[in-house]
């Protein structure tokens, strides 16, 4: 048992007597303090929410995902336009690097590469749940199986080329719109914006054809890089005709979200 050190009396007696008894936890007081708490919470009936910040990435997020879907379903449908063989997607999948470029300028490498293994892991599970609607027994009176089977019964060939393709080209472009960005500083975005569109861009068709040529009726080295050329050749058209939306876009979202007033932060 600890001696009790304090003297009995004289002038330093109540000082000391006071500061020992100051260190020992009020476990009474505490404890009556959670408890008056707890029953506040509970006796007040007004609804409770976590607080959600005011920003726009889980906009962008939602509509990148949503371009990543609609796409992949829209691509399902051959397209011959003149002497050109594409896809129905080819309109709407470069909307997702623009959005991708949005992101990694705006966000930083991080928040793009997270909303781009988001976008896979919903993607590929849309695709799952395709797969086992169109396998379970239609209805008697369901007429419309095979446009059903056509239209989302994509070859799972096609499936993992353009997961493949949209996961590595899409954090290739981010990753290079950032490294040039730190050469650069808030100067040239026409340099960083264009520069790695190009880099996701060719790396993303190139491995989409390589994975699914078979599948949508390469049978050449001709028709191989006519794909592969035009393909890119479109995608990036598309990223520089809409530049100046692309510009006036990143613009306003650095304004709303107080981008010039926040501290330099690591990508």
């Amino acid at each position: 048992m600890a001696k009790n050190n304090l003297p009995k009396s004289g002038p330093g007696y109540a000082e000391a007597a006071a500061a020992a008894t100051s260190h020992e936890p009020d476990t009474k007081t505490s404890s009556a303090a959670t408890t008056n708490d707890s029953t506040r919470l509970v006796e007040d009936n007004t609804p409770r929410h976590i607080t959600i910040p005011r920003t726009l990435y889980p906009t962008f997020v939602a509509i990148f995902i949503g371009v990543l879907i609609v796409s992949n379903i829209t691509a399902t449908k051959g397209v011959e336009i003149g002497p050109l063989v594409t896809d129905g997607a080819f309109f709407l999948f470069p909307l997702s690097y623009v959005i991708g470029d949005v992101l990694s300028e705006c966000y930083g490498y991080k928040a793009t590469r997270r909303a781009v293994w988001t976008g896979f892991s919903i993607l590929a599970f849309a695709m799952l749940c395709f797969f086992i609607a169109i396998k379970l027994p239609p209805a008697g009176f369901y007429e419309n199986q095979a446009a059903f089977e056509a239209v989302l019964g994509t070859v799972p060939q096609l499936v993992l080329a353009g997961l493949a393709g949209y996961v590595v080209g899409q954090l290739l472009n981010a990753w290079s719109l950032n490294a040039i960005k730190k050469r650069t500083g808030e100067r040239k975005l026409w340099a960083r914006l264009m520069g790695s569109t190009v880099v996701g861009e060719l790396v993303d068709t190139l491995i989409f054809c390589s994975i699914a040529a078979t599948a949508i009726g390469i049978d050449s080295w001709g028709a191989f890089a006519n794909y592969v050329v035009v393909g890119f050749l479109w995608k990036s058209a598309v990223e520089f005709c809409i530049l100046p939306l692309t510009y006036v876009v990143i613009g306003w979202v650095k304004k709303h979200e107080g981008y010039y007033d926040s501290p330099a932060s690591p990508a």
